[in-house]
C-alpha cells in the first residue's frame, strides 16, 4: 500500500492542484561525486545511494510493475553508478542521468521478458472533445474538494493505486516523473528521450485518464 503523502501527490496533480517539490541543504550530488571519485570517499556514495535509492526503485517499479524486477534494476544501477560515475560529465543534473540509466534499465529488462506488450495509446481514449479535454462526464462530477476522510479511506487508496497501474506504461512513467518525483518537462524529456510536447501530450491525457477513473467512485460517495 503507498503512503498517504505519496497519494496525495497524485490526487493533487490530477485535480489541478500543486505540490512542493522536496528539496535539501545536504551537500550537493556534484561534491558527492568529486568525493567519490577523486578520494574514494566511500561515505559520499553511500550518501547518494541513500537519497536515491527510493526514488530508483520507485521508478523502476512504475515501469516493470513488478517487485523483483524493480529490485534487480534497483541493483543494476547502483552497480553501474559504482562503476561508472565517472562517466557523468556534469552536461545535466545528475539526478536526470541517473533517472536515465534507470529507464533504460527497466526498459531492458521488459524487453528481455517481453512484458506488458499489450499496452494501449491514450491516443484514442475517448470521451474527448475537440479540445483534448473529457466531455461533460468529468465535470459533472467534480471531486476536487471532497474531503481527506473520502480521498484517503483505505478503499479510496485501494482506487486511486488501481488506477495508476492501469495507466499504459508510457503515459505511467512521465506522470511518476513530473507528477511524483516532480521534474520539470525538460527533465522528464531528456530521461525519456522524447520531445517535451510529447511529455505534455502524454501527461495531460495520463491526468485526465485518472480523472475519469476516479470520478464514479467519489462521484458515488458524495451522494
Amino acid at each position: 500500500m503507498w503512503e498517504t503523502g505519496f497519494l496525495r501527490k497524485i490526487i493533487s496533480s490530477i485535480t489541478g492542484g500543486k505540490s512542493n517539490r522536496e528539496s535539501s541543504s545536504s551537500t550537493p550530488d556534484e561534491k558527492l561525486i568529486e568525493s567519490f571519485i577523486n578520494e574514494n570517499d566511500e561515505g559520499a556514495f553511500e550518501e547518494i545511494v541513500n537519497r536515491y535509492v527510493d526514488k530508483i526503485y520507485g521508478l523502476a517499479l512504475r515501469i516493470t510493475r513488478n517487485q523483483n524486477d524493480a529490485e534487480e534494476v534497483l541493483q543494476d544501477v547502483f552497480l553501474t553508478l559504482a562503476k561508472k560515475i565517472d562517466t557523468f560529465r556534469g552536461e545535466a543534473k545528475f539526478s536526470s542521468w541517473l533517472y536515465r540509466v534507470t529507464a533504460n534499465a527497466s526498459y531492458m529488462r521488459l524487453r528481455a521478458e517481453r512484458k506488458h506488450e499489450t499496452d494501449i495509446s491514450l491516443e484514442d481514449y475517448v470521451p474527448y472533445d475537440d479540445n483534448g479535454t473529457l466531455m461533460g462526464r468529468v465535470a459533472s462530477k467534480d471531486w476536487s474538494l471532497r474531503p481527506d476522510k473520502a480521498l484517503f479511506s483505505k478503499e479510496a487508496m485501494d482506487i486511486i493505486e488501481r488506477a495508476v497501474e492501469e495507466l499504459p506504461e508510457s503515459y505511467r512513467v512521465v506522470f511518476h516523473l513530473r507528477d511524483i518525483e516532480g521534474l520539470s518537462n525538460e527533465e522528464a524529456s531528456q530521461i525519456l528521450g522524447i520531445s517535451v510536447p510529447a511529455i505534455k501530450s502524454r501527461l495531460h491525457r495520463g491526468r485526465l485518464f485518472l480523472r475519469d477513473r476516479l470520478s464514479d467512485y467519489f462521484h458515488e460517495w458524495s451522494k
